[in-house]
């Protein structure tokens, strides 16, 4: 059986694994800084953080699809150093719009970040397969879901009491996270293995040259149709697109609703959003070490439709009793529960997306994967975030669990792999 320590012997790997995991660290400082910033300027409503999170959405529409055309053109370990250096120095501008109270250059800055990630993120997807052998990828996609998770970890651990320091608040919070970027684009830099399909760098500047012409004469709805196309006409392809359009659609319907849900439970702006997050992805964090050792024989699907039923049971006991007994305890253990339920079927979205798609096409499938996922999370977000005026934020979220256990439910029942058909 492989382990961790197989895959983390590769030191290109590991530069990857490490690189990220300091990055993700302080992404977790930036969004707490940013959840602060909204509940001062306009506490308990949902729709201003909608706002916010959307323009950490929008790139992956307007310029994804010409980011997964250059990905798979250029050299791949390139674009991610070149993407955390700009990144790196563009948050360094955001202390200085926040000390002149001026609020739509934040959100520019946030923008552009995020369109900076949308070369940063199918390159690093793209580039697990060429760091790896084929039979340790499972074990791979484990370790880089953790990249996440242990950043998170201790990234909320803090950040909800970092923002609260007199002399560090959301200002120092966002230099420890321009600092993290730079950390992260030495230690990428430092990979050696030869990626991408550049040769020299003659050849990559005339690839960069012809992937900017074709991307620039494809519109969005031509990217989207491109993906569609590519989907409906691979079975595999389609499973992963639509359980990833559910999953997705619910996690936008929770996002800013479960955040001001938090916040007016206990009345505080991070701190307790801190710590639950830290018990939720404490649970990502143990789902997914115990999966990536046990779970290499298991059927993925399964183990999907099965993540899916117990996710949304926790989400409802969670709603139900955070609803009517706001102990943060009790809270942060159903967090942890949700975490573990959750985890399994994002490490088997991931391996069965790097198992499906050939390597020369990677890039702009990743790209157009997320077009259609980040549309599910940004549509149901807005949706939730009006609904949750009308029928209450606690309906909104029961809604949600409901709806995550019924499709697991109803796959099992039916004798179908999954919820929906994958042929």
């Amino acid at each position: 059986m492989i382990r961790f320590r197989d895959v983390l012997k590769d030191r290109n790997f590991l530069f990857l694994w490490l690189g990220q995991l300091i990055s993700n660290f302080g992404d977790r400082l930036n969004q707490m800084a940013l959840v602060a910033l909204v509940y001062q300027r306009d506490p308990g409503s949902e729709v201003a953080l909608a706002k916010l999170i959307s323009f950490t959405i929008i790139p992956v529409f307007v310029i994804g699809p010409i980011a997964g055309v250059w990905v798979d053109r250029l050299n791949r370990k390139y674009i991610m150093v070149i993407s955390d250096i700009l990144r790196g120095f563009l948050v360094l501008l955001i202390p200085l719009f926040i000390v002149w109270n001026r609020m739509l250059p934040i959100y520019l800055v946030i923008f552009l970040v995020f369109s900076i990630s949308r070369f940063f993120i199918p390159s690093k997807m793209a580039i697990i397969p060429d760091l790896v052998t084929r039979d340790k990828l499972l074990i791979a996609n484990t370790l880089q879901d953790m990249t996440h998770m242990i950043g998170n970890i201790v990234g909320l651990m803090i950040a909800g009491f970092i923002v609260n320091i007199r002399y560090i608040g959301a200002v120092g919070g966002f230099y420890i996270d321009s600092a993290t970027f730079f950390v992260s684009a030495a230690l990428i830099g430092m990979i050696v293995h030869s990626t991408g399909s550049g040769i020299n760098v003659e050849n990559e500047l005339v690839a960069a040259s012809q992937a900017l012409k074709n991307s620039l004469r494809k519109s969005f709805y031509s990217e989207i149709k491109d993906g569609i196309r590519y989907i409906t006409s691979h079975p595999g392809m389609r499973f992963i697109v639509q359980v990833f359009f559910v999953l997705l659609a619910g996690i936008g319907a929770i996002s800013c609703v479960i955040i001001v849900f938090i916040q007016e439970a206990f009345g505080t702006s991070t701190r307790h959003i801190g710590f639950l997050a830290t018990y939720l992805v404490g649970g990502l964090f143990a789902g997914t070490i115990i999966y990536g050792r046990l779970g290499q024989k298991l059927d993925k699907p399964s183990v999907i439709n099965l993540s899916f039923v117990a996710s949304g049971f926790f989400i409802i006991a969670f709603t139900v009793l955070l609803g009517g007994y706001p102990n943060v305890y009790t809270a942060g253990l159903l967090s942890a529960l949700i975490g573990l339920a959750v985890s399994p079927m994002m490490v088997s979205l991931n391996t069965i997306v790097h198992e499906t798609i050939p390597e020369e096409v990677r890039g702009r499938i990743f790209s157009s994967l997320e077009v259609v996922i980040h549309l599910s999370f940004l549509v149901f977000m807005f949706l939730a975030a009006y609904a949750a005026k009308f029928v209450g934020r606690f309906w909104v979220l029961m809604a949600v669990g409901a709806a995550f256990s019924l499709c697991g439910i109803t796959a099992m029942l039916s004798g179908k792999k999954t919820f929906v058909t994958s042929s």
